[in-house]
Order: structure tokens, then sequence, then C-alpha cells
């Protein structure tokens, strides 16, 4: 198995009639998907997905794709095809759009449907193409055909690209479901006619490579929320992806068979049921679904709400539920369904939002009690049945963190697929194929682009930093007047302590410590106002440092007179 070396340089340019992959987003991460293929010099993009952030990102609310490869090559994208509608997959569209508005979009129905109202929003009005299992066509030098796939959301396609250099397959989120709730198989028949073809490069869904087995049913849900629901005495308040459409289709299934009325809360929430129902994936009975306006009306044993907020974020509606900052309070015998998964990095998140919940007394159902989640993603077993159909000659595992690379790299392995013919890459790594044979040729710049409200990129790892200082140890400020021809203090300092736990009283010990550094740095001639900061920062930074064993952030100001 090849792998990445931290020394990896430029990449050549890209031998004639050779096929370029560079992932940059997606590998060795859980979320921000995205995969460049060039050949002949034209661009073809497969999916454009955002991160979200952990708790050592404060302030940031979502995480990009780095496009500086890709931000002089612009004209030669020949589209985005999108494989399904999770924001792993199309959050990030719209700021790539931002820079050039008429790349086309490619993908199915519903996926189309989401990122053109996620796109309304940002006022870009997009090229589109929709396309369906089965369909082919050429976009630019890339020949594509587009099978289906099942996940947790309908219309997911896999994308097979053909060029002259070979056969590579995408296969997007995947699983094999063999009893969906819509009847769409991930269609085998497909991928074994492209196998006898030959798959030259196979880029496969990681997510769940660690896991042993095959993925329950979606459909098994259905008992165990039939189950909560019939034992539920007051409101069942349920939180999913907004985008979890079966999910909540029985959700909405469990409700109606139990007399009870459904209301969406949150913005994205109402948004993608609207579109589910308009496009015909929700199947909703007349008089189900009411506005959350008129739940007061109806008695708590009548009320269903589905929300967001089923990682914890923050700002999501059942993080405010339990933090108490909702219009709606969970009271005691309330019945909480966090109907999803736990994605890595999320569980302090969730869990603090779990106990927040259950203090107000409620009653949470999650993945650790009950069997209310099953996973979108192909388990061990099934990607070890995937791959001995496809027999792929070489590759490439995507979508995962580490762990969950290498461990679908052995399975790979496991059913023939030569280890030197594996490449485990990471984000920015640069993968050939070049005469029926893959391999790792170079790194490009692929690292986080931070969106903080309207700022993009311009929260730096520095800035961050600052943060968890200010958040962590808290900032303590110095404000000192100079004279400027002497050097000599004439005000001040007058210092001030915000979150760092000391008292303004205590700095009076300091005091004497500045003073003495100031008038021996005016007898050295040393009186520039940046240079003198430099030397409060130091001096109060080692006198708390010694006093306290803190590293608050010190913010000195010295103004010349």
């Amino acid at each position: 198995m090849s792998h990445p070396h931290p020394e990896l340089g430029t990449p050549p340019k890209l031998p004639k009639g050779g096929l370029r992959v560079t992932p940059l987003g997606g590998l060795g991460e859980i979320g921000r998907n995205m995969t460049v293929f060039e050949y002949g010099g034209r661009l073809l993009i497969v999916d454009c997905g955002v991160l979200f952030p952990e708790e050592e990102q404060p302030g940031i609310d979502l995480i990009l794709p780095d496009f500086t490869t890709i931000r002089d090559r612009l004209d030669d994208i020949e589209g985005i095809v999108l494989t399904h509608g999770h924001e792993d997959h199309i959050g990030g569209v719209p700021y790539l759009l931002r820079l050039k508005p008429d790349i086309p979009l490619i993908g199915s129905k519903l996926t189309l449907a989401l990122i053109e109202a996620k796109l309304q929003e940002h006022r870009i009005r997009p090229y589109t193409l929709e396309v369906e299992e089965g369909q082919r066509e050429r976009i630019g030098v890339f020949d594509c055909e587009f099978v289906a796939v099942n996940h947790s959301i309908p219309d997911a396609l896999a994308v097979a690209i053909r060029t002259p250099a070979g056969l590579a397959v995408a296969t997007g989120d995947f699983k094999m479901d063999q009893l969906p709730l819509d009847g769409r198989l991930t269609d085998l028949h497909a991928f074994a006619r492209l196998s006898e073809e030959g798959i030259d490069l196979l880029l496969s869904d990681s997510t769940n490579a660690e896991v042993p087995g095959f993925v329950p049913p979606e459909r098994d849900i259905s008992n165990v929320l039939r189950t909560v629901f019939a034992n539920a005495q007051k409101r069942i308040i349920v939180a999913s992806f907004a985008s979890h459409v079966h999910r909540i289709q029985q959700i909405l299934d469990a409700a109606h068979e139990y007399g009870r009325r459904v209301a969406f809360v949150g913005r994205s929430m109402v948004r993608n049921m609207g579109i589910a129902r308009d496009l015909g994936y929700l199947k909703i009975p007349a008089g189900l679904v009411v506005d959350v306006k008129t739940l007061d009306d109806l008695p708590d044993d009548e009320v269903v709400l589905v929300c967001t907020g089923s990682q914890g974020e923050p700002m999501a509606a059942l993080s405010r539920m339990a933090n108490r900052d909702h219009q709606i309070r969970i009271v005691q015998g309330d019945t909480v369904i966090l109907a999803s998964s736990l994605i890595p990095g999320n569980e302090n998140a969730v869990y603090r939002v779990i106990n927040g919940l259950t203090r107000w007394g409620a009653n949470v159902v999650h993945k650790g009690n009950a069997k209310v989640h099953v996973s979108g993603h192909a388990s061990a077993g099934e990607l070890l049945y995937f791959y001995n159909i496809c027999k792929p000659k070489n590759l490439m595992p995507v979508h995962g963190e580490w762990r969950h690379l290498r461990a679908n790299a052995e399975l790979g392995a496991l059913t023939g697929v030569p280890k030197d013919h594996i490449v485990i890459a990471e984000d920015g790594v640069v993968v050939d194929l070049v005469d029926g044979k893959a391999k790792i040729v170079g790194k490009v710049q692929a690292g986080y682009v931070y969106v903080d409200g309207l700022s993009v990129g311009d929260v730096t790892e520095t800035s961050l930093k600052d943060r968890r200082i200010l958040g962590d140890e808290g900032i303590i400020s110095v404000f000192i007047v100079v004279d400027s021809s002497t050097g000599k203090i004439v005000g001040g300092p007058d210092i001030h302590a915000r979150g760092s736990g000391i008292d303004d009283s205590a700095f009076g010990a300091v005091v004497p410590k500045i003073e003495d550094a100031i008038n021996k740095s005016a007898q050295d001639g040393v009186m520039e106002p940046h240079q003198l900061q430099q030397l409060v920062r130091r001096t109060v930074g080692k006198w708390v440092s010694d006093t306290y064993r803190r590293r608050p952030m010190i913010l000195p100001v010295v103004v010349e007179v």
C-alpha cells in the first residue's frame, strides 16, 4: 500500500494520457468531501462539502475545502458532480460558485433541489444538469455514467468517469440496504457490468470500514419508534439531520399511527422537508403536519416536534432547548429522540445536550440506549462483497478518518487487490493513474478554510489559538502613557483582567516591575511604543506565570504624549 510522505513536493506535470485525482477534502476526516479529476488539462469536481467545527475551533461556523489549487483554473472546470444532498458533500458549493457562478452542477433531482435552495440564499442562480441512475452524459472530456446507490438520503448516485486513461468510479456515500424504504437498491448489476469493462480506479466510501458485518435495514427502526410513541405520555421531540428524508418519513408514519400532529422546527428542516414533499420523496397524510405556532392549542400527547441539533450544534434548536434558550421549553415527561449517529468529535457536545435535556425531566432516547439509528455507510461485510463484484485494479479509500481509510485498504487487499495498487492518500495528496497504475506523485495545498459569519478564509490558525487562549486563560489589558521626549511614565499603568480569575487589586504587585522595566528602557534609549509594548507583555506575562501558573493573553497599549 502506498501512502503519503511528509516530504512530498509539488506534483510534476500530468503525463499525456494520464488521469490525475486530487482530493481537497474528505480524507483523514468526516466531511468536507471534494475530489478533483483532471484529464487533458480539463477538470471535473466530484462533490464540494463542508466540515463542521469542533470545540477547539471557537466561533467558526463552517470549514471549507481549500480552493487555492483550482482558483487560477476555474475556466478549466467542466462541472461539479454532486453525489447526494448531504451538507458534507454540497455545503461548499455556494463558496466555490462565488468565484465562478456559471460552473455547471450535475446531480439527481433531490440533490439539485437542495443545493438550488441553498444557492438562492446566496443569490446565485446555478446552471444545472439533472441526471438519474443509468444515465450517461458527456461532460467535456469526461464521459460520466451515474449509478444508483442506497444511502441515508434519497437519490444518491455513484459516478463512473471514463477517459482514455481508464475508468474511475467514485462511489459517494453508500450502503447495501436490501429492504430500502423507497425500494431503490444499490445497483450491483451496474457495478458488475462496470467490473467487466474494467474498473481502473475505485474511490470507495470508508466511513464504516471498521464495523464488521452488514448495516441493518432502515425499516428496522420503525418498530422501535412505534414502541417509543406508544409509551410517550407527553410531547415527542425528534432531532435528526435536516436531510434524512427516510428517517423523517418513519417519524411521520409513527405520528400518524398514534394520532399525533407534527411540526418542523428550524429553517433548514422546514426548507428541506418542504422540498422533499413537493418532489414526492416525502409522503405526508393530509392534516398531519402543522405550523409550530398552532401547537399550543393541542394536548401534549398529540404533539411531535422534528428539529435539528442531533450533533449538539450550539445554535441548533435542540441545544437551545437543553439550555433553556428556546421558545419550546422542555418539561417533565417529554420524550426526546436523537435519531442519528455520533459524528466523531461531536461526542462531548451531544452528551452535554443529553444531560441538559435530562436535567429538565425529558426521557432521552438515543443510539446508546435504543435502536433509533442505522448507518448510511457500508460496513466491512458489505465492502468485501462490493469489492468482489467490482474487482478494481486500483483502490483508493476515501471519506473517512485515517483509521477508516486503513481498514478499508485492508478489506481491499483481502479481496485480491494488490497492495501496491492500493493508495492511501490524504487531503492534497495527488494521485496519478498512468498506464493502469495509480500512484502518489506529489502534494498541493489543502488546508482548512474557516467561515466565520460573513468572513471566509480570514480566520487563521493563529486567530483560533488566540481565541482558545482567551477562552481558557482570559485577557489582561495594560494601559500606559509615556512622555515622548523622556520615555518616562506619565499615566498608569492601568491594569484590568477579564476571565483570568485574577482580581484587579492583585496587580499592585506587578506595577513596580513595569515601572522599573520602562525606566530602564528609557535609560537605554529605547522609547518606541511597539518595543515598550513587548517589554510590558513580557514583564506582566512572567509575573502572572510565576505567581499564578497561568498564561492569559496580555494586551499592552502604550501611548506617547
